[in-house]
């Protein structure tokens, strides 16, 4: 049976050679541990392992799993990667280090007077719904650089980089080249793209952070 550890060096493995397909120094592609739905005991597996950064979808889950573990490993950086309402930007904020999923301004406007409050400025990526879908969170391509620019002159936002989630079924590719150029545009840093299914595509194409669930904790359950 494969065991986690296992996982972990295989897709680092796979990361570290798609990085040097396309010329690119594998150290500058960060591995985002998704951790929803797995306990705290799989998470300690992989910190065990070397991995320190995570990634989870929901406030409340991780409210549940990361204040031990962060206490016991000072220096796991934890992602919050889902849709965030603004009536848990006070959470989200004390919680997690990097907020990935900001799509509208009320949220901006609530994680900038929540930062302000508590003097804790977790980075922020802007979310992209790259493929226009109806029922995906994000922010339309066309609106791209005013929400950027709202996000970074208006509420003082610590505006790192972008991220998207592209439509099941369409080439992810385009997608991915879509938001690094877009990245490229409003001179951000950080491309946080592709998942267990197209992370190496994804690191080919330019992204800095890809978020892995399934590679590595197996199915839920397993």
């Amino acid at each position: 049976m494969t065991t986690t550890t296992d996982r972990l060096a295989a897709v680092r493995q796979r990361i570290a050679a798609a990085a040097k397909e396309a010329g690119r120094d594998p150290a500058s592609v960060t591995l985002v541990a998704v951790s929803k739905t797995h306990g705290a005991d799989r998470v300690r597996e992989l910190l065990q392992a070397g991995q320190r950064i995570f990634g989870e979808n929901r406030v409340q889950e991780a409210e549940g799993k990361f204040p031990a573990l962060k206490a016991e490993y000072p220096d796991l950086e934890l992602h919050l990667i889902g849709p965030l309402q603004t009536n848990k930007a006070r959470e989200a904020v004390a919680l997690f280090d990097v907020i990935q999923s900001v799509d509208r301004e009320r949220l901006a406007a609530a994680l900038a007077k929540e930062m302000a409050r508590a003097g804790r400025h977790p980075r922020c990526y802007i979310q992209v719904n790259t493929g226009e879908e109806a029922q995906k969170a994000g922010v339309a391509p066309a609106d791209v650089d005013a929400f950027v620019a709202a996000c970074r002159d208006t509420y003082k936002l610590p505006v790192v980089g972008l991220m998207c989630i592209p439509p099941v079924d369409e080439e992810p590719a385009l997608h991915f080249a879509l938001l690094a150029k877009m990245a490229a545009r409003n001179g951000l840093t950080s491309v946080s793209m592709g998942m267990s299914a197209d992370y190496e595509t994804a690191v080919k194409l330019g992204a800095t952070h890809v978020r892995v669930g399934t590679a590595l904790f197996g199915e839920r359950g397993s």
